[in-house]
């Protein structure tokens, strides 16, 4: 079975935030050699105010897991819970998001989680082209600096943004596709694995895709 039961995910200290201007924020991305290590680009981006995001947040929700990892998984955006704590996808998806890693004899210390935005849009609503436009330089930035071989993009509209694209997640997924040079496989969010249990089994096909590229076969 796919989706075995995991016991929760524990969290332990969350990173601290600190105050950094706007030009600040914009020069981590614009300057590659501005920043040296993720660490750095999210102390620097902590306090970004780029959109008017920022404004009701809680916590900006960066991104965890191995700072090297060949596999990153890139979601849409913080729900309230990742808003709350400060980390990607710690709710229900997020544990259906540790069963699919578990089937892959994968942890969340051996991959990268993180989304497009990285705070919370209001009601959950889908992200605005002007929150876009200020956050992914970011999530590039991230990506330069881990140097994944893979990317997952987990969801509708995390592989539509990243693709540029109108076609449907159901047509997307299960082909590989491209994202700054990178080897992207778009799939299902698991919370919508949550709602519709039944495409378990097109998930599972898409990491085996994954899986066997890692493995180079």
């Amino acid at each position: 079975m796919l989706l075995t039961d995991l016991q929760s995910w524990g969290f332990h200290t969350l990173p601290q935030s600190t105050n950094v201007t706007n030009n600040e924020a914009v020069k981590a991305v614009a300057d590659p050699s501005a920043v040296v290590d993720l660490a750095q680009l999210e102390a620097r981006i902590a306090g970004c105010t780029l959109c008017p995001l920022s404004a009701q947040r809680k916590n900006i929700v960066f991104g965890a897991g191995d700072h090297h990892a060949a596999l990153v998984f890139v979601g849409e955006a913080p729900g309230r819970e990742e808003d709350q704590q400060g980390f990607p996808f710690v709710g229900e998806a997020g544990q259906l998001l540790d069963k699919i890693l578990y089937a892959m004899k994968m942890t969340r210390d051996e991959v990268y989680i993180c989304n497009v935005i990285k705070c919370r849009p209001p009601s959950n609503r889908d992200p605005q082209p002007e929150e876009i436009n200020a956050c992914e330089p970011f999530l590039q930035q991230q990506l330069k600096l881990i140097k994944p071989r893979v990317i997952v993009a987990l969801g509708r509209f995390a592989a539509q943004t990243l693709l540029q694209t109108k076609t449907p997640i159901s047509r997307l997924r299960g082909s590989w596709h491209e994202y700054q040079g990178i080897p992207l496989m778009p799939t299902f969010h698991p919370a919508y694995l949550l709602r519709n249990p039944s495409g378990k089994r097109d998930v599972w096909e898409d990491m085996k895709q994954v899986l066997s590229r890692l493995s180079g076969r």
